[in-house]
């Protein structure tokens, strides 16, 4: 069948209709923060003590935008006899975002969860160079990162988080074998402590009967 014309039209109006009917929203924005989407992309924020400068974030950056600085300091060793380590010192972490497109590689392929997405989203600059931000900035917006959400009551377990409570379920229950035994090592020990005591009444008494 086909259409009637003007249908196309008719169609467009009516849109238009509804949309005029409906109340108008107004944010009230910078009075009333807005209320963002949990996974919102605003920042990068950095969990330093994490970072071991490995360098992953910067190579699998498509923009370069992940500028990183380190050097190596000599760790002693942690036992006597033992040989001396180095690590890496986190000099400079900075992020340049006039240059980044928030396409999130670097959070996926950090492999010590140092980087996490905030919603923070204040942060223009009048200057483009003001918009490379160093680590105590990228710090600062950690504490903005929200909590992640709670998992799904239904899944299952993951098998590290498994394998876990069952070495430690498997300790509990030889520490508490162990302090039953210890329990029943005193009692054994009091029992038998009581019981020389009982044959000495015994034999006081019948020494007494005897004299009299």
């Amino acid at each position: 069948m086909p259409p009637i014309p003007g249908s196309g039209l008719a169609k467009g109006l009516a849109v238009t209709l509804r949309t005029m009917t409906k109340r108008t929203v107004t944010a009230q924005y910078p009075d009333v923060q807005p209320e963002l989407p949990p996974r919102s992309r605003g920042v990068i924020g950095l969990f330093e003590e994490n970072c071991t400068v490995c360098m992953l974030c910067a190579r699998e950056c498509p923009d370069w935008c992940i500028y990183i600085d380190s050097h190596k300091e000599t760790v002693p060793p942690a036992a006597p006899g033992g040989r001396e380590r180095s690590r890496n010192v986190l000099d400079r972490f900075a992020i340049d975002f006039a240059l980044c497109m928030y396409c999130g590689i670097c959070i996926e392929v950090c492999p010590f969860d140092a980087l996490f997405w905030s919603p923070e989203f204040e942060y223009a600059e009048t200057d483009i160079h003001e918009l490379t931000h160093e680590r105590d900035k990228l710090r600062e917006w950690m504490w903005t990162v929200p909590e992640p959400p709670a998992l799904d009551p239904g899944a299952e377990e993951p098998k590290e988080i498994a394998a876990a409570r069952k070495t430690a379920d498997k300790l509990q229950a030889q520490e508490e074998r162990v302090a039953q035994e210890a329990r029943e090592v005193q009692g054994a020990r009091e029992a038998q402590g009581a019981q020389p005591g009982k044959g000495a009444q015994s034999g006081q008494a019948a020494e007494q009967e005897g004299q009299e």
